[in-house]
């Protein structure tokens, strides 16, 4: 288990260079010149000559690649080209905030994703097919929807939260619905597929012969059961929501990473870019590296087939 989990964190290691690559590669074949955001269109030959050399964008791309990857080495992730400030010190922040919204959104989802999957467990009929279309619906509204719906609605409309910022417990409300909705639903399904299969299963039936109520079936023998897939999806799901809020905050105006990105597109400030943009990377592949080790740890059946490969020479 542990060279399999050594394993899989090195491979993230040319992951997050392809990406790094790929950034870059995009960033320069994109329109638009940081040196114009910083000294403006109408800046002489000779001060943008002198600002481009000062911020060594006159260096061929792969020279500027081997220095940002040299110094990531080192710990320096750069220099914002706008502020002059280290980019990871305005990562570290920003990080907060997204963790705060992150947290909250994953708390709306668990709590929407075990009621709505436990109910759709004892419901039948038309309150079945109800729960599932607007499960359904849920599931099929995009963040950037629900959003500015959740602002005309509940915020202009009603005038009873805050439109934009982060001033109080009732400015995380709105982004954290928006986030959390969708991914609640998500985990709605997944745990509602697997409490069917373990419902069916002999353990429960043997549970069900004994005059076990329904709740201690549940609480007591379906829940310990159905929970491990759940689990490695609530990993996945940390990890797009720490790497999906990059539209949830632009529409909120929540001081997090994803406005910061968003800042640093609108300068085209390159080493921010790259540093939030790498930063979203690795957390995301993190948490993909946790959902599989968590899921080796549960599951005996992976652990065995993982200890044939290893025979046979695999892995």
């Amino acid at each position: 288990m542990l060279r399999y989990a050594l394993n899989r964190l090195l491979a993230m290691v040319p992951t997050a260079l392809l990406v790094l690559v790929l950034v870059a590669l995009l960033l320069h074949a994109t329109p638009g010149d940081p040196v114009d955001a910083l000294l403006g269109e109408q800046a002489l030959p000779v001060d943008r000559a002198a600002l481009r050399q000062a911020l060594g964008l006159d260096l061929p791309l792969w020279q500027q690649l081997w220095q940002y990857f040299s110094g990531l080495l080192q710990g320096d992730w750069g220099t914002s080209l706008v502020n002059g400030r280290p980019v990871l010190a305005l990562l570290l922040e920003r990080l907060p905030a997204t963790l705060l919204l992150a947290g909250s959104a994953m708390g709306v989802a668990l709590i929407l994703g075990a009621l709505a999957g436990v109910m759709g467990l004892f419901l039948r009929g038309a309150g079945r097919f109800a729960l599932e279309g607007l499960t359904l619906a849920l599931l099929a509204t995009p963040s950037f929807v629900l959003g500015p719906l959740l602002v005309a609605g509940v915020a202009v409309a009603l005038n009873w939260l805050p439109v934009a910022g982060m001033n109080s417990w009732q400015s995380l409300v709105l982004p954290s619905l928006t986030l959390g909705v969708g991914l609640g639903m998500v985990l709605a399904r997944f745990l509602q597929a697997s409490l069917q299969d373990v419902w069916a299963s002999a353990c429960l039936l043997t549970a069900r012969a004994k005059g076990a109520s329904g709740l201690r079936q549940l609480g007591r023998h379906a829940l310990p059961l159905a929970i491990g897939p759940v689990l490695q999806v609530i990993f996945l799901q940390l990890g797009m929501v720490l790497t999906g809020t990059v539209l949830t905050e632009a529409v909120f105006g929540w001081p997090g990473l994803g406005t910061l990105l968003v800042e640093g597109l609108h300068q085209r400030d390159f080493p921010l870019i790259q540093g939030c943009l790498l930063f979203i990377s690795l957390t995301y592949m993190v948490c993909v590296w946790l959902s599989d080790v968590l899921m080796l740890w549960l599951d005996p059946r992976i652990r065995q087939g993982l200890s044939a490969q290893l025979v046979r020479g695999d892995l």
